[in-house]
């Protein structure tokens, strides 16, 4: 590891051929791009596209609607009432069918950080609310029931056989079940697993088709889920938020949802980046946002957030920075909140729901006083680590910056025009000196 940073000079260098070689300013990852290699179209390749049953949307797969007894007891649901937002806590099994969640905030079924791993190493123990919660779920038969049927089909995924589990007592069952109330391994799951009015299986609901509303509702509970991690857990370093969209970028299930995992580290990358931060307080702005600007990356703004097109990553990355000062996002207030939320959706929407990708949130540790901006990482996962990156840890990112932000503006302006995305994102336009010029100019529209 480097110990010093890197001049300015070093992060993108394009060579005569074309070839444009990226370090990363917080992690020292070295990407190239190559002539050629960009040219290749995005997106998976589905199979051929079959029609849609009436009803089968809302049945599709364990996340959606109709199937809310397959999951986990959920932890809240924030439901739409004419123009309102409204969160609704501590269901009882008995109501779970009683309103349509348009967001729930359930539990892991298969958590990285189980609760025995807190239970063991930290002698963590359920808050008195939550286990009053969980008292209350079970004490009606269709919670006890809701519950052992989860914890079954957790048991019998792991190789249990059915007569084994015919031979546990309700006890041994429910001992098993804490981690669905006391756990810190979240999913913030959305109502839709196709477009409203879809009628076959390839038209996916993905972040970019909600609209900016709903997105900003996805957001918000997102958030505040993170908070309460943070509270429910004093072990708890950092709560990593992620969202994996599609089979290639990790999904279990191509219905869209967020995970939010409370660790007890806070992670290699934010290690790299603090020991860079405490030689450089102004790191943020000297080689992300400003550097970016330097460079022609910026695509698009709006009063308290920015994006670009992000150099150092080893898939192409729209990097969405708070202009906050603020750096938690449960601080934000309720504009600086909705900034994040329009540029991530546009962002989303300029993607499009067949390109994989990874959005990451990353944030200042709540152990840490550094100025660590709220900033959110949008990959798309349009390429395959092989031997090469293995072999010399040099990696090659199919398209290079300017190429995402061309890629990327028009999308912008076309999405604006139609209203689908918010009417006051300034889009970054081309230098009028000569067609396809690579300055762009700061005066965004």
């Amino acid at each position: 590891m480097w110990a010093t940073q890197l001049p300015e000079a070093s992060y993108l260098t394009r060579m005569s051929d074309g070839t444009v070689k990226q370090i990363n300013p917080f992690t020292g990852s070295d990407v190239w791009t190559v002539p050629g290699r960009g040219n290749r179209p995005l997106g998976i390749v589905r199979p051929e596209r079959r029609p849609l049953a009436p009803g089968q949307h809302a049945v599709y797969c364990a996340f959606c609607s109709e199937r809310y007894l397959e999951t986990p007891p959920e932890k809240a649901r924030v439901v739409r009432e004419g123009e309102s937002w409204r969160t609704l806590r501590r269901l009882p099994a008995e109501e779970l069918f009683t309103t349509t969640a348009e967001f729930r905030r359930i539990p892991n079924l298969f958590e990285i950080l189980s609760f025995d791993y807190w239970h063991q190493n930290y002698g963590y123990e359920i808050p008195d609310d939550i286990r009053q919660r969980q008292a209350a779920y079970l004490s009606t038969e269709a919670g006890l029931e809701h519950v052992c049927a989860v914890v079954k089909q957790r048991l019998t995924a792991g190789g249990m056989s059915e007569i084994e589990w015919e031979q546990m007592s309700t006890a041994d069952k429910l001992e098993r079940a804490t981690g669905f109330f006391g756990g810190t391994h979240d999913v913030i799951v959305a109502r839709r697993h196709f477009v409203d009015d879809a009628t076959h299986d390839h038209q996916l609901a993905s972040s970019g088709t909600l609209t900016p509303e709903e997105h900003l509702a996805y957001i918000a509970f997102t958030v505040e889920s993170m908070r309460s991690l943070y509270e429910a857990n004093r072990y708890a370093r950092y709560v990593s938020v992620f969202q994996n969209w599609l089979k290639p970028a990790g999904a279990s299930f191509d219905h869209l949802h967020k995970q939010l995992v409370a660790i007890d580290e806070r992670g290699v990358q934010i290690e790299l980046e603090l020991s860079r931060l405490r030689a450089n307080h102004n790191l943020f702005n000297e080689a992300a946002v400003n550097y970016a600007a330097y460079q022609n990356l910026i695509v698009a703004e709006n009063d308290h957030a920015v994006v670009f097109a992000g150099f150092g990553h080893r898939y192409p990355t729209l990097e969405i920075y708070s202009k906050s000062a603020a750096p938690e996002p449960w601080l934000h207030s309720a504009e600086e909140l909705e900034a994040m939320s329009n540029l991530i959706h546009a962002c989303h929407a300029a993607t499009g729901a067949d390109v994989p990708s990874n959005e990451e949130w990353h944030h200042k540790p709540m152990d840490v006083d550094m100025p660590m901006p709220w900033r959110v990482m949008l990959k798309w996962r349009v390429s395959t680590l092989a031997g090469f990156e293995g072999g010399t840890k040099i990696y090659l990112n199919t398209i290079d910056p300017w190429m995402l932000r061309d890629r990327v503006v028009p999308e912008l302006f076309r999405l604006r025009t139609e209203g689908r995305i918010a009417a006051d994102t300034r889009i970054a336009i081309e230098c009028e000196c000569r067609p396809n010029c690579l300055r762009y100019n700061p005066l965004l529209r």
